[in-house]
C-alpha cells in the first residue's frame, strides 16, 4: 500500500491510500490459497502449483547471518523463518570410527560483506593454518545459492576431506519433532523418492541417534559417526515436505560426501572435498530449495543446476 496525496480545484488538499501491484499480487495468491487448500489434494497439485508458484516469485527469500546461525526469512514460510547453523564443521578422513573432536578442523568465519536488500552475504573462512575458504549465499525467489572457494595456502597437502555447511533446522517447517520428521523428510533410492522412516535403519555407532545416507561412491569409514543406513542414495537430494504438504524443502551438493538426518531435527547436504594439494583452489556448490510440492519438477531443478550429477555426484 502507499499514500497518494492530491489538490483539488478549490486548493483543498486530498489523501487517498492505493494498492500498489505488489501488494494486489499478496492478495490474490493469499486468497487464492484459502480456496485452494480444501479442494486440492497433495498428489494432484495441478493449477495450484502454478499459483503458488506466481506467489513465491512475488516476494524474494531474504537472509540474515549472526552467530553462526544463518536466518531465511519470508511472510509465507511455513512454521516461519528458517534457521541454518552455517558452517556447522570440516572434517578429516576416518571419522566414522574416531571422536568427533579428533576428525574435526578448528574453523573461524568471518561475515565480509551483507547487501542491504538482504539477498547476498559473502564470507571468509579459516580452517586450521593451512586452509581459506572464501564463500557467499545468494537468496532468490525460490532457493538459496551457496559457492565456496577452496584454497590450500600452504606448501604441503591437506587432508580435508569434507564439511557440513548447512545444518537445516527443519521442525518448524514441517510441523514435527524427533520422533515425527523422518516420516515427512526423503531422499532418492534405487526404488525413487523414500522416506526415511521406510528405509533400512541401523542404531549402532560411535554416536547414537541420527541417520547417515552414505552414497556408493564415498568410503563408509570417512563417513559420520552415526548410524549408516544400509540404503544408499542414488543422487545427492534429500528434503522433507512442509506440515500443509505444498511445499518442499530440499538441499543438493555438486560433490555429495553423505546426505545426514541428525539429532536437531535438522537434515544435511554434506559436499565431499577430497583433500587439497599444496596451493590447490577447488570450487563447490550447493542449493537449497524452497518451492511447491512436485517431485518431478524438483528433480528437474537439481538435473539442471547440477548437470554434472548423471556422472557425478
Amino acid at each position: 500500500m502507499f499514500t497518494r496525496h492530491s489538490m483539488g480545484r478549490n486548493g483543498s488538499r486530498s489523501t487517498r491510500v492505493v494498492p500498489n501491484a505488489y501488494w494486489m499480487i499478496r492478495q490474490l495468491c493469499r486468497q487464492f490459497s484459502r480456496w485452494v487448500s480444501p479442494v486440492w489434494k497433495v498428489t494432484r497439485v495441478g493449477y495450484a502449483s502454478v499459483w503458488l508458484g506466481v506467489c513465491l516469485g512475488a516476494e524474494p527469500l531474504q537472509i540474515a547471518w549472526t552467530n553462526n546461525l544463518l536466518t531465511v526469512s519470508r511472510s509465507d514460510l511455513p512454521g516461519g523463518p528458517l534457521k541454518v547453523l552455517y558452517l556447522e564443521a570440516f572434517l578429516r578422513p576416518g571419522a566414522n570410527v574416531r571422536d568427533w573432536g579428533r576428525s574435526r578442523y578448528l574453523h573461524k568465519t568471518r561475515l565480509v560483506e551483507a547487501t542491504t536488500d538482504r539477498r547476498l552475504l559473502r564470507f571468509e573462512t579459516e580452517i586450521g593454518s593451512q586452509a581459506l575458504v572464501t564463500h557467499e549465499i545468494r537468496a532468490g525467489e525460490d532457493e538459496l545459492d551457496l559457492t565456496f572457494e577452496f584454497r590450500n595456502r600452504s606448501d604441503v597437502a591437506t587432508d580435508l576431506q569434507w564439511f557440513q555447511p548447512a545444518c537445516i533446522r527443519v521442525d518448524a517447517f514441517t510441523g514435527t519433532d524427533q520422533h515425527g520428521y523422518t516420516g515427512r523428510s526423503f531422499i532418492f533410492t534405487g526404488d525413487g523418492l523414500r522416506t526415511l522412516d521406510r528405509l533400512r535403519r541401523t542404531t549402532n555407532a560411535l554416536y547414537r541417534g541420527g541417520q547417515v545416507y552414505v552414497p556408493a561412491h564415498v568410503n563408509v569409514a570417512d563417513a559420520n559417526p552415526r548410524p549408516v543406513c544400509l540404503d544408499r542414495p542414488v543422487n545427492g537430494l534429500i528434503g522433507c515436505f512442509s506440515s500443509d504438504n505444498r511445499w518442499i524443502l530440499a538441499t543438493a551438493s555438486s560433490r555429495t560426501h553423505e546426505l545426514f538426518e541428525g539429532v536437531y531435527v535438522c537434515l544435511h547436504s554434506d559436499p565431499l572435498i577430497g583433500g587439497l594439494k599444496a596451493g590447490e583452489t577447488r570450487f563447490l556448490r550447493q542449493k537449497i530449495y524452497l518451492m511447491p510440492n512436485e517431485q518431478q519438477k524438483l528433480l528437474e531443478r537439481y538435473r539442471r543446476d547440477f548437470p554434472e550429477s548423471g556422472t557425478q555426484w
